[in-house]
């Protein structure tokens, strides 16, 4: 059991969070915008996921980065942590673009 892989994204998260600290961007700026869109992009992966494992598409691999604690079958403790952090980037890309052509 290793908490590597969940350490790093916990510190990308952090990393994130305080990029939109300094810049206002979107917890900082809109708050319940933010939490909605970020549990409703998650909970959409999250379902992707489970669809992938169901048909049989996606399945767990082996490494010795993970908990090895798994949520449901094939599905690991990371992989939520993980979508979180994929729909917060991509937030935060979309929010600085967004206020970057507000001041143009």
């Amino acid at each position: 059991m290793s908490l590597a892989y969940l350490g790093l994204l916990t510190f990308s998260l952090v990393g994130l969070a305080l990029i939109d600290w300094r810049g206002k961007l979107a917890f900082f700026a809109h708050p319940l915008r933010a939490t909605m869109t970020l549990l409703i992009a998650t909970a959409f992966f999250l379902v992707w996921d489970v669809s992938g494992i169901a048909l049989g598409i996606f399945f767990l691999g082996q490494s010795e980065q993970l908990t090895g604690v798994l949520l449901a079958p094939q599905l690991p403790l990371e992989e939520p942590v993980f979508l979180l952090l994929l729909c917060y980037t991509t937030l935060i890309i979309f929010c600085s673009l967004s206020k970057r052509g507000e001041k143009k």
